[in-house]
């Protein structure tokens, strides 16, 4: 008798353990999935500027640190003119060193560029955010002034309005020159691309960066059917006597890889390849992930489902997302597993963004073999923080691909 009540005593107490730590898993998912307050921003901010982490690769951490100093709280308006502040002590240093000393004007005008766009990140939500977002691409085009070979910025008809992009030409080209497309991700923008980009120029190719739908300044916002705003973008692009149009290549970054992906189908007879990082393919679209694993993603700072929200064309409410996103899904749209372009494939295995399984379905669909670069050690992008920064995986990876896509001979 006193064994089977020791029995039951001690499965009463594994039953309560179990209960316990179950309850605490609970609290602690709920608690990851919770987005950071606004103290947790301003530690990890500067902490991710020290390092160089995405989003505050460039910034400066006492830059940042000062900023902080006048936002003491979630509100939009007041997190914009934090940043508009210390920005604007540079912009206007740069603005009266021009002539004397253009160099150092041309590094102000650059920190005062990353510092504005910080400040209306991740969307312009407000109207602080916008003016934020407005210097910022004042103050890059100032930037960009300094620029040899120059920026031409091209203004493209599209149905009643315009798309905007950021074209450079390599210098002294003889004859058509290869062009990448470049679209950027939810919360950056072509500015970043751009400035990325002015490294393939030495290998004879231009480039041409966009805002991808939904973001910056497109006309459009993301539908099953906003790729034609890209396809309008490759007819601009050869329709350029200056440009090859058998050898154009299209770049994404996150959702600009989704784009990227989509138009490596769609467009396969006028791209030459794609390169894509943590393209979103399917399982991103279902309500389960974006409930489980966007919802206060910790890998991303803040506001992630709110910008999603804000990209996605008639989708006001959390509820209308999680119904709309299957919609955009490759899948879904029956394009996954036709005839498309060569591709290469970049993500990490511990992307908390992008499933790996999208990019693995990716990888095992269409006509063509495709090329991986999976980090295992690597978030979204790849990234790995000290080993494989953007920066890295940008010049080692993507442009060496790129460039062996568009030198060779057009078959």
């Amino acid at each position: 008798m006193r064994a089977k009540s020791q029995f039951y005593f001690a499965a009463f107490l594994l039953a309560l353990f179990v209960i316990i730590s179950i309850g605490a898993f609970a609290q602690q998912q709920k608690e990851e999935r919770r987005e950071r307050t606004i103290d947790e921003i301003r530690v990890e901010a500067i902490r991710r500027a020290e390092v160089g982490q995405y989003p505050l690769i460039g910034l400066d951490a006492g830059d940042v640190k000062e900023a902080f100093e006048s936002i003491h709280s979630s509100d939009k308006d007041e997190w914009a003119a934090g940043f508009m502040h210390v920005a604007d002590r540079y912009f206007s240093e740069a603005k009266s060193l021009e002539k004397s000393d253009p160099a150092k004007a041309n590094a102000d005008y650059i920190r005062a560029w990353r510092l504005y766009s910080f400040g209306r990140w991740p969307i312009p939500a407000s109207a602080g955010k916008q003016r934020s977002y407005e210097k910022a691409l004042e103050a890059f085009l100032a930037h960009a002034r300094f620029f040899d070979p120059p920026l031409e910025v091209v203004r493209i008809p599209f149905e009643g309005k315009e798309i905007i992009g950021y074209l450079r030409l390599p210098k002294n080209a003889k004859g058509p020159v290869p062009l990448v497309i470049a679209v950027n991700g939810l919360d950056s923008r072509k500015e970043d691309l751009t400035e990325s980009f002015s490294a393939i120029l030495p290998f004879g190719i231009g480039y041409l960066a966009v805002d991808g739908p939904g973001t910056g300044q497109n006309p459009i916002k993301v539908s099953e059917t906003a790729d034609r705003m890209l396809s309008r973008v490759i007819d601009y692009a050869q329709s350029r006597p200056e440009i090859d149009k058998n050898r154009i290549a299209m770049h994404g970054v996150s959702w600009g890889a989704y784009w990227a992906t989509k138009m490596a189908i769609v467009e396969r007879a006028r791209l030459r390849g794609a390169s894509a990082q943590s393209p979103p393919v399917d399982k991103f679209f279902q309500k389960d992930f974006l409930m489980n694993s966007l919802l206060g993603n910790r890998e991303y700072l803040f506001d992630q489902v709110p910008a999603l929200m804000n990209i996605l064309e008639g989708v006001h409410t959390l509820e209308e997302m999680g119904d709309y996103l299957p919609k955009i899904s490759l899948v879904h749209q029956g394009l996954l597993g036709k005839p498309m372009a060569p591709m290469l494939i970049l993500a990490g295995v511990l992307d908390t963004q992008v499933p790996i399984d999208d990019e693995y379905l990716l990888l095992s669909k269409g006509d063509v073999p495709k090329e991986a670069w999976i980090n295992p050690h690597g978030g979204h992008l790849g990234r790995q923080v000290g080993v494989w920064p953007d920066p890295r995986i940008f010049k080692e990876v993507i442009i060496p691909w790129l460039v062996k896509t568009l030198q060779a001979p057009p078959s």
